[in-house]
């Protein structure tokens, strides 16, 4: 594989996991995560709650969103894609992937969206903002040393290689730049898309764009 460059300038209580696949679901065309190895991956996941209107407010642990199901206060939209049910010894409760509030909820309107390392990398798709590479950490444009700011128009996505390359070091004295300007992103889905690291495919038709 050539080598890259920058570019140059010029769970509910009493409910355990069990696998009982649903046959011809219809969520099992659609690629999700895997979710089906171990505890930790159990405890990790989350679900993304919908309100009324289908507008994404949240993505939600796992067990507070049965306690949702259970308690009436949602229903699942969509299943698990690989058709996982949680049982007790009297109960049988699908795995959602996505659920909907069965009451309207007012949400105030925040247009700010918190920078965090997940929604920045999802800003940039996970490429290095300099050479295209796939990135494993963020970067500042201008240095923090050199009086850059922590905001999403100087933070980008970045491989370790360049990053390293870059250290302290402003674009123009390494004749780099950008392959693309560095903006805020806007949009409801974007306040939770900063706070996912992993979204389920079924999620994504809810959260609008993918990019600001």
């Amino acid at each position: 594989m050539p080598d890259r460059h920058p570019t140059p300038i010029g769970a509910a209580r009493g409910l355990a996991p069990r696998t009982t696949t649903r046959p011809n679901s219809a969520a099992s065309d659609i690629g999700a995560p895997d979710q089906t190895h171990g505890p930790p991956t159990w405890g990790r996941r989350r679900v993304l709650l919908l309100n009324t209107t289908f507008e994404p407010l949240t993505a939600l642990p796992l067990r507070r969103a049965v306690v949702l199901l259970v308690c009436g206060k949602a229903e699942v939209v969509h299943g698990d894609s690989s058709g996982l049910v949680l049982h007790s010894a009297s109960d049988a409760v699908e795995v959602p992937s996505v659920i909907r509030l069965s009451t309207y909820v007012r949400v105030p309107y925040r247009a700010r969206v918190p920078l965090t390392r997940a929604g920045l990398m999802h800003r940039d798709r996970y490429r290095c903002a300099y050479c295209g590479a796939r990135a494993e950490t963020i970067d500042h444009v201008i240095p923090r040393s050199r009086g850059g700011e922590h905001t999403w128009q100087n933070c980008v996505a970045c491989c370790v290689k360049c990053n390293h390359r870059k250290a302290d070091k402003l674009l123009s004295e390494l004749g780099w730049r950008l392959r693309v300007v560095p903006r805020a992103p806007r949009g409801v889905h974007w306040r939770l898309l900063a706070g996912v690291v992993d979204a389920d495919p079924q999620w994504l038709p809810y959260l609008g764009e993918p990019a600001a």
